[in-house]
């Protein structure tokens, strides 16, 4: 009885863990894809833009240092303000316990700042 009980609460962490890896990724697409919009960034620009984006927004930052070496200075220096931004916010949205639309909207207003 005790195992069945310790699997299933392994079982939940696990499916807790990946659907808010899955959430932090589309909030991560949302934002990026937001600020390109803004931008008014099209075809291969966009695509670049993304991809940078994406990676900066993630914890890894090795990638984003080879992405932003093809980059203008002033165009390079965008993903690491977009990071900060973005960690931030999470940060202060984490300690509010914000959750579903009103993270959403307050990550929103935000990153706009």
């Amino acid at each position: 009885m005790r195992m069945i009980s310790t699997l299933a609460v392994a079982l939940v962490a696990a499916l807790s863990t990946s659907a808010f890896a899955a959430n932090a990724q589309q909030e991560k697409m949302a934002a990026c894809n937001k600020d390109a919009t803004a931008k008014s960034l099209k075809g291969e620009e966009r695509k670049s833009f993304m991809s940078g984006c994406l990676k900066a927004s993630s914890a890894a930052t090795a990638p984003v240092a080879s992405a932003a070496a093809s980059k203008p200075a002033a165009a390079a220096s965008k993903p690491a303000t977009q990071q900060d931004k973005m960690k931030a916010c999470n940060q202060e949205a984490g300690a509010k316990s914000l959750k579903g639309d009103e993270r959403k909207k307050f990550m929103s207003e935000c990153l706009k700042k």
